[in-house]
């Protein structure tokens, strides 16, 4: 839901990225909890530029505010709202997700989704090796169906497989000097 960035003033605020549709509407879901079980209850929230300051009922002081820097905080995914527009998605909804390629074949699970400021990317845990990056955009995945817990890449456009351009560019280049 949020990830909370810097200390603010002397007072205990924070700078908080929020992921929420409306970044002031933070304290609208309810209490908002950390992986370790802290539970942060929103008492004001005010936007700044990119990110929001808040002020949280937990927090009394800048020191207790500088611990806080880098922790991820999550609402019940009962207190989000069910009416997304089509092709829109909760990131936990897609966490767990079988993940098949075009030709129905097996390559892993969705492990997590990243927005590193270019556009989403989905981390894939295939069955074994490393986690797969694949960009999250309708040519990489086109299809995801939520009641059957799948997602279908094309292995392509997902940056999976080389296309026979690149192949022979790369072929072509290994014999030059």
């Amino acid at each position: 839901m949020a990830i909370i960035g810097a200390a603010h003033g002397i007072k205990g605020e924070v700078r908080v990225k929020s992921f929420a549709a409306d970044p002031t509407a933070l304290g609208d879901y309810g209490p908002l909890r950390a992986r370790d079980g802290r539970v942060f209850t929103v008492k004001t929230v005010r936007p700044a530029k990119e990110v929001v300051i808040v002020r949280f009922a937990e927090v009394a002081d800048r020191n207790v505010a500088e611990t806080l820097s880098g922790v991820e905080l999550y609402v019940d995914r009962a207190a989000l709202p069910d009416d997304l527009e089509e092709e829109e998605f909760y990131h936990a909804d897609l966490v767990g997700l079988e993940v098949i390629d075009e030709n129905d074949a097996a390559v892993g699970t969705v492990l997590a989704v990243h927005d590193f400021g270019a556009g989403d990317i989905i981390e894939v845990r295939p069955g074994s090796g490393k986690s797969l990056m694949i960009p999250f955009t309708r040519a990489a995945v086109p299809d995801i169906s939520l009641s059957k817990r799948r997602m279908r890449i094309d292995s392509q456009a997902a940056g999976l497989v080389d296309d026979e351009d690149d192949a022979d560019r790369r072929d072509g280049e290994e014999g030059a000097p």
